[in-house]
């Protein structure tokens, strides 16, 4: 029996916040985790380089893009931690799953950002010469990222 061994394409995906639909998104960007490098050497050590430990990990923050829409929930989410009607952390933070689908749209693969809420809004560009889609996005912060499957 042979392994299908093609790559997993990467425009087929949805995006739950709190486990809802909430939008369709045109494109999800920027994950990533390091772990920080502690290097660490005594000064009797015989070799003349540090040990190397590993240190905090840090996530970098993740990018959702979409067709602007008469919807205002995205920036009513960032409105309310700017003027701190916000100020509960459950009113503020949430879980976002991210799923990768194959072909027949069958989730394949997944990732939760843990405690996730808006650091950055951008409202779209303008262009009176362009036909294009106009694009609104947010960059949200989180703590933790989770690969499920």
């Amino acid at each position: 029996m042979a392994i299908n061994s093609y790559p997993l394409k990467k425009y087929n995906y949805r995006v739950l916040i709190e486990n809802v639909d909430v939008a369709g998104f045109s494109e999800v960007s920027g994950f990533d985790a390091r772990i920080d490098v502690i290097e660490y050497r005594e000064g009797t050590e015989r070799i003349n380089s540090p040990r190397k430990m590993p240190g905090l990990t840090k996530y970098g923050n993740v990018t959702l893009k979409w067709g602007m829409t008469a919807s205002m929930s995205f920036y009513e989410w960032v409105q309310g931690i700017s003027t701190g009607d916000l100020l509960e952390a459950e009113d503020r933070v949430q879980d976002i799953d991210i799923y990768l689908q194959d072909d027949s749209h069958a989730d394949v693969a997944s990732w939760t950002l843990i405690n996730a809420w808006p650091c950055k809004y951008t409202a779209p560009d303008f262009n009176a010469s362009s036909s294009e889609v106009s694009f609104e996005s947010i960059e949200l912060a989180f703590e933790e990222m989770r690969r499920n499957q």
